[in-house]
């Protein structure tokens, strides 16, 4: 049996005890209800309202004819207990019936591809309100401390059907993006993604029209309502003046303007390693919302509590970072990780986490030098539970484990080390970013470019920390200036080479080898690599 296939085999094992519905498939997989269409473009009126938690609007999704097509069933993902009307369409006679939080619409009539078409999809109803915002995801209504109505989603997780009529599938972004119409009180304020392109009065209300011109990926989109003001700056940035734009609550402006200090040095580090900012058409903006924070991309979601580390904690546990901003820091390298590279399958999420939290250890190397980036990202080590594959099942909407962060963030730093030259490190980060730009992707590409741009097959590497639990562990006896070594708990023919003694190289297999040290003085082991050491004695 060939090591990658029984390694598929490992994976499919431990999530076979998961049952897994046809709702789980609709929802995560590119059915033949989804694969024909792409869609091109969102045109999005919304408006949530506080008294009764509820929120309403339309959705024009303009789409393209992939392959011919006779009387294609679309479908469209809206979940209960949200309801739906169709109200526009350039298909004249067609049937809908709704299964679950699914809208299947039946077109009497045959496409061609490269077709345009459209369903306009009116929307209304009390949708999930979050438990706990961004974890437990859907709709927040809150008050503000001066007891003004605050209302956003964090919708990663449950995804945006939970109230926009949508495909709603991570491998299919607007290609021309969209334009959101937010419609609030006329004592509030409306910030989405991207550009404030018109904002005018209606009687009581407001409306604030918000354009993204790059593609986005759905659960990104996000309305936000709240008593905001705007303060603005610019970044000389590697692709021209890129405008930094922050929308707070109007009581937290002093605070803001001294915390988001942080965003330029910030914006020079990601820069440097992962190229320009994504998205200079659309703006970087920082917003204040009602719970931590989310990668929106374009608009950001802060709720750090002006302070520096997570809700002033440390989470490496040595301090280092409690000297920046964990929301600022996190939160925005998402936009290159997430945003600007978007995974097709929520089961490759590990794709915007990893990097993403090994985006935290590089800030830091740029902020505070390389020595307080490698203590980071050792102490985070901590939080590694080894619990499950950090690739989750596919198909079904579903992410591996939580492992993704810390455990990704060391397998890149481990890769890292044995390329051995951080120029080239940094060329293969930034190339990701511009041979990737604005796409979805899978692992494997992911996989392929690392060990091409690299010129070393790190396919077992991969296969060892995603794929599996185990970390691999040095078992190695010294006598005088002879170390002997092997390898445990690893997947067949890992091809791991460790630095020891600063600049000596080794091979470690399963079987023991033994190498000659310059001198008998304890080997000097290097804890940039994530694997165990055990002496034997």
């Amino acid at each position: 049996m060939k090591k990658t296939l029984a390694l598929l085999i490992f994976t499919s094992a431990v999530f076979s005890a998961q049952q897994f519905t046809k709702q789980d498939s609709l929802k995560g997989s590119n059915t033949e209800f989804r694969n024909f269409w792409d869609v091109k473009k969102y045109e999005i009126s919304v408006e949530p309202k506080f008294a009764d938690q509820s929120v309403s609007g339309t959705n024009k999704i303009t789409f393209e004819i992939l392959k011919d097509v006779k009387n294609p069933v679309f479908q469209i993902d809206l979940q209960q207990p949200m309801n739906y009307k169709i109200i526009g369409s350039d298909t004249k006679s067609y049937s809908s019936k709704r299964e679950g939080d699914f809208i299947f619409i039946t077109a009497k009539k045959n496409y061609k591809k490269g077709e345009t078409h459209s369903f306009t999809i009116q929307f209304s109803g009390n949708p999930v309100v979050a438990k706990n915002a961004p974890w437990d995801g859907g709709w927040v209504f809150k008050k503000d401390a001066q007891g003004n109505p605050w209302m956003s989603v964090a919708q990663e997780g449950i995804g945006a059907s939970v109230w926009l009529p949508s495909k709603d599938l991570w491998s299919d972004e607007p290609d021309n993006g969209m334009i959101m119409k937010i419609i609030t009180p006329k004592d509030l304020v409306g910030v989405g993604n991207g550009r404030l392109i018109a904002q005018k009065s209606e009687k009581d209300k407001k409306v604030y029209t918000w354009e993204v011109k790059n593609p986005i990926n759905l659960y990104s989109i996000v309305p936000n309502v709240g008593k905001y003001v705007n303060f603005k700056e610019t970044y000389a940035g590697e692709k021209g003046a890129l405008d930094l734009d922050y929308w707070v609550l109007d009581y937290n402006l002093e605070k803001a303007q001294k915390q988001f200090q942080q965003v330029k040095p910030m914006m020079k580090a990601f820069e440097h390693w992962f190229g320009p900012y994504p998205f200079y058409e659309d703006s970087y903006k920082l917003i204040e919302t009602p719970y931590l924070g989310m990668e929106h991309q374009s608009g950001v979601g802060y709720g750090n509590n002006y302070e520096n580390g997570y809700l002033g904690r440390d989470l490496s546990g040595t301090g280092v970072g409690l000297n920046w901003d964990f929301i600022i820091i996190h939160e925005s390298g998402h936009e290159w990780f997430a945003n600007n590279i978007t995974a097709k399958d929520k089961a490759d999420m590990w794709i915007h986490e990893g990097f993403t939290n090994y985006s935290e250890t590089l800030f830091v190397e740029d902020f505070m030098g390389k020595a307080a980036a490698e203590k980071y990202l050792v102490g985070i080590r901590k939080n590694i539970r080894n619990d499950g594959p950090i690739i989750g099942p596919y198909g079904v909407a579903k992410s591996g484990s939580s492992d993704m962060y810390y455990k990704g963030a060391n397998m890149i730093h481990t890769i890292r080390q044995v390329i051995n030259n951080d120029e080239k490190f940094r060329q293969i980060l930034r190339g990701l970013n511009k041979d990737f730009y604005h796409q979805t992707v899978t692992t494997k590409q992911v996989e392929d470019y690392i060990s091409k741009k690299s010129g070393i097959d790190f396919s077992t590497v991969f296969d060892q920390y995603l794929r599996t639990t185990k970390i691999p562990t040095l078992e190695y006896s010294q006598t005088g200036n002879t170390l002997k070594y092997r390898y445990t708990q690893i997947v067949k023919d890992l091809k791991l080479p460790l630095r020891i003694n600063g600049n000596q190289e080794i091979n470690p297999t399963e079987n023991w080898q033994t190498v000659t040290l310059a001198s008998g003085d304890p080997v000097k082991l290097d804890e940039n690599y994530y694997i165990y050491y055990s002496q034997q004695k």
